[in-house]
């Protein structure tokens, strides 16, 4: 089969266009041709009014030696042989296997490594602290109308993870050679998601889509002898000290309920402080990790969309329109947008009292009358003495003061762009209606986040607007506070994937450190998968 990279088309292009396309770039005729199959797609929206689709193709050929005709594009990068993208499992457990790995979380990283464990053979038992996630659904949607908070059941805990109360993107950074990637779609595919995740270049999903997917993922892990408990938080993780090394042994369980085994994943979330501090009171090794806070800020989805699109706006290929901003600041700080989320909304994703935290959410059809995204300013470990534990505390103290900036029930601080702009009073909204819910306070923010925060992000609204028209516009909403873009805290971990001081712990996930979205927390569950199962079989053997 041959790969084609880089086949750019007009936006509206007809249905023949690549077939005319892959016969001219391969110089064969339509007898030869099989099949065209669309790797990817994506846009190039630098000239809005003359947006361009580029994709990649895999060509299957009859008729004619796939050999010579490589040979004959040997100086053409983008004609290449297409590779194997099938996954290959890396092991088998035997039958009278008699230790099963625990994994610790059930969000994306969880989720993976308990699905390939258990398609391995291995019969892993999951442990979630939160509810499943039609559960934890009522417990989320009944805090955002009423205010009544359940701290282990929110967005942040129980089957899913954070990433079910998000966008529900599929794309990621990581450099991914083994397409683990393409794995994690196809098995979301299997459970409902659209097809066409596989092939776009910005995937999403959305959050009722995903419910329903991730029951489908728990019950196909449980057919394959698979164990989930909800509602089962581990107070400890087992370790003892075998000849200088320490050694997990198991964990012990909310209800004093000890599980053995030797193979335990900690894919525990950027939320299980609780966590964090009994792995670090157990000397497990851990270093403080840059994260950011910020706002979210919320637009109107049409001005968004004709600032990129301009007279493609509201085409159905390219949907509702994102963005990406960056801007380096003039005091050295970095302010960025994360997570944006089209046609959504901005929604209360604490999962501790007397706190608040934003976050962004959105369904697939991507609808909502509001584009919102987190601009947020970059820390370092050096700001919070490079101790992660002190990085959970400056979290906390921001999330705090925005409790009672809102109100103290609850609510959100908000205040429009153009008074934060000006260091006025927050005004009542105007235009742009705030979408968080329970509900708002409009106020004046420069009390949100330390001064050089503020600072920072004052100076880098303008400067987006610079890129897309509107963006600091007067009636824009900004609320906060926005503190768990990522993990402040990465337990280390060698290239067998184990902790660098503790035996048989397998950090993971974008709580460990080692993931940021759903895409590469399920990627990193993959790789742990992997890592777990080869360890279990060489000790067996030993």
């Amino acid at each position: 089969m041959i790969r084609l990279n880089q086949v750019k088309l007009p936006l509206d292009h007809n249905e023949e266009a690549l077939q005319q396309f892959v016969l001219t770039k391969l110089n064969i005729t339509v007898q030869q041709l099989v099949n065209i199959h669309v790797f990817k797609r994506g846009y190039d929206a630098r000239k809005k009014n003359h947006i361009t689709l580029i994709y990649t193709l895999d060509i299957s050929l009859k008729d004619i030696d796939e050999t010579k005709l490589l040979a004959s594009f040997e100086k053409d990068q983008n004609v290449r042989v297409s590779p194997d993208t099938d996954y290959q499992y890396v092991a088998t457990a035997p039958a009278d296997l008699k230790e099963r790995p625990i994994v610790i979380g059930m969000g994306p990283c969880g989720l993976f490594v308990a699905l390939i464990l258990a398609q391995m053979g291995f019969k892993p038992i999951v442990l979630e602290r939160g509810k499943s996630v039609h559960e934890r659904a009522k417990d989320t949607f009944r805090f955002w109308r009423t205010s009544e908070l359940n701290t282990e059941s929110n967005v942040q805990f129980g089957e899913g993870g954070a990433g079910t109360f998000s966008d529900g993107k599929l794309y990621s950074q990581v450099k991914d050679p083994g397409f683990k990637g393409l794995k994690v779609k196809q098995e979301f595919v299997a459970a409902g998601a659209p097809a066409e995740i596989i092939y776009v270049s910005k995937p999403h999903i959305g959050t009722y889509k995903l419910v329903t997917m991730v029951e489908k993922m728990r019950r196909k892990i449980i057919e394959l002898g698979g164990e989930i408990r909800f509602e089962t938080r581990v107070e400890e993780i087992n370790i003892e000290d075998i000849d200088g090394q320490k050694q997990v042994t198991g964990v012990t369980l909310n209800g004093g309920e000890v599980i053995n085994s030797r193979y335990v994943t900690a894919a525990i979330g950027h939320s299980a402080r609780d966590t964090f501090q009994m792995l670090r009171d157990k000397g497990v090794h851990m270093d403080a990790q840059s994260f950011s806070i910020g706002f979210r800020i919320e637009h109107k989805q049409e001005m968004i969309d004709q600032a990129r699109f301009g007279i493609n706006a509201g085409h159905p290929i390219l949907g509702a329109a994102d963005y990406k901003l960056v801007h380096h600041c003039k005091n050295g700080r970095s302010v960025y947008s994360f997570c944006m989320c089209p046609g959504g909304v901005v929604v209360a994703a604490t999962s501790e009292e007397h706190a608040v935290v934003t976050n962004g959410m959105s369904q697939y059809s991507r609808s909502e009358r509001n584009a919102n995204s987190a601009i947020v300013v970059g820390i370092s470990p050096e700001d919070f003495n490079n101790d992660p534990m002190q990085g959970v505390a400056l979290q906390r103290k921001l999330e705090r003061n925005a409790y009672i900036m809102g109100g103290s029930n609850y609510d959100a601080p908000a205040q429009m762009v153009g008074d934060f702009l000006a260091a006025g009073q927050g005004k009542p909204y105007q235009n742009v209606e705030p979408s968080y819910k329970p509900n708002v306070k409009m106020t004046d923010l420069s009390d949100a986040l330390p001064d050089f925060a503020i600072d920072a992000i004052r100076e880098a609204l303008p400067a987006f607007a610079k890129k897309i028209r509107g963006f600091d516009s007067k009636d824009a909403m900004l609320t906060g506070v926005e503190t768990r873009t990522s993990s402040p805290v990465q337990i280390k971990r060698g290239v067998d994937f184990q902790s660098i001081n503790t035996q048989g712990l397998y950090p993971g996930g974008e709580g460990a450190g080692y993931a940021g979205g759903i895409l590469s927390a399920g990627i990193d569950g993959i790789k742990i998968a992997e890592a777990v199962a080869l360890k279990m079989i060489a000790d067996l053997e030993a």
